[in-house]
């Protein structure tokens, strides 16, 4: 049955193309505008570590003075808690992390040196966030405790300096120190840059953006403090800092820390730990408060609000025109279905019943939709195009996934039958009778 329906709304398309057209238009503009916007939305606020994002979180404590910070902890900590923290090894991995830039040069090229984002960090980074490399690995437990001068690189780095060619063992000249290369990073992009989430990164006075991409050096933690010191960047600070830049002793939050934490057991006793030590930090009189937080990475993203609110805007937009495009499809089939109500009275004289009537009037509406979501999927790919060629931050991220693919004809058919109902329905109810006396 379903065959001869799909034959007979065929045949009812050709009949007038025109109408059939304007449908197709309809629902292909609705459908390219509404997924363009829904697939950035996604591409922006989806989980940067599928299967794993429960089990990593954020610890935070207070070292800033009564009454700084009215709403919770600092996003970051202070040098000497992050370090506390960190040492007790209470987590399954755990990673410290700090920001800095740093002037590069390969010694054995002739290329110019480069200013590039270096992030001091601890091994455990690299298994903890799932970081692939194409040469070499992280460095070792041993040259962290020793304060070996050794960096992982990115990809980028390397096609810059080295040639994509593999530069495991080469050097490089980190400001005024020689750095020992020990791996390189394969093409790595998370997105939204999640471990580096915080009400921003600032750099000279400017905040990123959460869709940038990764440092290109990244060092031991206590090496890569040695080796740049001076040039680290602040998050907030409730005094002054003697020297800026030099930052381990100053009245500052500076030093993120990520933990894993692999069970429900292990989540409440590092809750129960942090909360013990800023009681105790607090007897000490080093903090003037107890409050603490441990936000899991997707609730992390949620409270530094990661979507650009614009993104928000423009889906909330292109869903409104799409819902517009509905209104004028409805009309066109209810124009369409009812100036075939001499047709329709002779199926139902000839004993079809109402609900097969309105069951070919369905699949007629949701041939147009599946036609209208070629038209979609092909707008919704120029749509993209046109992102990327926007001078925001996340533009090279605007790809079709096969995820995004499938719902944009889902949608599309979905939408279809959804504005098809109500024509339908009316054509199912027309009097056969009535019909047939004006025969």
């Amino acid at each position: 049955m379903f065959t001869y329906y799909l034959d007979l709304a065929l045949r009812s398309l050709k009949r007038n193309r025109m109408l059939t057209a304007l449908m197709v238009l309809a629902i292909a503009v609705g459908i390219g505008a509404s997924m363009t916007t829904l697939t950035v939305t996604h591409l922006l606020s989806g989980d940067p570590l599928p299967g794993r994002s429960q089990h990593i979180f954020y610890p935070q404590v207070d070292a800033s003075p009564a009454g700084y910070s009215k709403s919770g902890p600092l996003d970051m900590l202070d040098y000497r808690s992050a370090v506390d923290l960190w040492s007790a090894h209470r987590a399954d991995r755990q990673a410290l992390m700090a920001g800095s830039e740093v002037k590069v040069r390969a010694p054995d090229t002739t290329l110019p040196p480069l200013m590039v984002p270096m992030l001091a960090t601890t091994s455990d980074f690299f298994a903890m966030f799932q970081v692939p490399f194409q040469y070499g690995t992280a460095w070792t437990a041993a040259d962290a405790a020793s304060r070996a001068r050794v960096a992982v690189i990115s990809s980028d780095l390397n096609d810059r300096l080295f040639g994509g060619a593999d530069s495991v063992g080469k050097t490089l000249r980190l400001k005024d120190s020689d750095v020992r290369i020990v791996g390189v990073m394969k093409k790595w992009r998370p997105s939204p840059l999640f471990y580096d989430v915080r009400a921003g990164r600032f750099a000279e006075g400017q905040t990123s953006s959460f869709y940038g991409k990764p440092e290109d050096v990244f060092m031991p933690f206590f090496s890569g403090l040695d080796v740049n010191d001076g040039n680290f960047w602040q998050f907030t600070c409730w005094g002054s800092v003697p020297r800026p830049g030099h930052l381990q002793d100053a009245p500052c939050v500076w030093v993120g820390l990520w933990v894993q934490l692999d069970d429900a057991a292990k989540v409440a006793d590092y809750r129960a730990f942090i909360a013990n030590y800023a009681q105790q930090q607090k007897q000490l009189g080093r903090f003037a408060t107890t409050q603490t937080r441990m936000p899991g990475l997707m609730e992390w993203l949620v409270f530094n609000h990661v979507v650009p609110s614009d993104v928000k805007l423009q889906t909330w937009l292109a869903f409104a025109f799409l819902a517009i495009c509905l209104f004028n499809m409805i009309g066109l089939l209810l124009a369409k279905f009812l100036r075939r109500s001499s047709e329709i009275g002779v199926r139902r004289a000839l004993g079809a019943s109402r609900g097969a009537v309105f069951a070919q009037c369905l699949v007629e509406a949701g041939m147009v939709g599946l036609v209208g979501g070629i038209g979609g999927w092909l707008l919704t790919l120029l749509g993209l195009w046109l992102v990327r060629r926007q001078p925001v931050e996340y533009a090279d991220l605007a790809h079709l996934d096969p995820g995004m693919f499938g719902l944009t004809f889902a949608l599309a058919v979905a939408a279809s039958l959804l504005a098809g109902l109500l024509p339908a329905l009316r054509a199912s109810r027309i009097a056969p009778a009535l019909q047939l006396k004006t025969l």
